[in-house]
């Protein structure tokens, strides 16, 4: 079943890009512990989702991926949810 809620997509990319933006910012930028809780923090409460919520956000991420035109931000929603424990392995494995 398609997502219809385009508020959805928006906001499962707004969490990507905001782990993304930890992930790649200095450390005069952002504290690296902090990002570091924060980064563990959105990955444990995606974790806490019931299985039914899991599957749409993991959808919602994979055809974002599939849509996006950036190679970097579509190999960053592609890897998220191995990255984040919210799947067991890897997309190559």
């Amino acid at each position: 079943m398609p997502d219809t809620d385009p508020l959805v997509p928006v906001l499962a990319g707004l969490v990507v890009d905001l782990v993304r933006f930890l992930d790649d910012c200095e450390d005069d930028e952002v504290d690296p512990d902090s990002a570091v809780r924060m980064t563990e923090d959105v990955g444990w409460v995606l974790k806490q989702l019931p299985p039914e919520q899991l599957d749409r956000f993991l959808a919602v991420l994979a055809g974002l991926a599939a849509a996006e035109p950036d190679p970097r931000r579509r190999e960053f929603l592609a890897e998220f949810p191995f990255s984040c424990g919210l799947v067991p392995e890897g997309p190559e494995g």
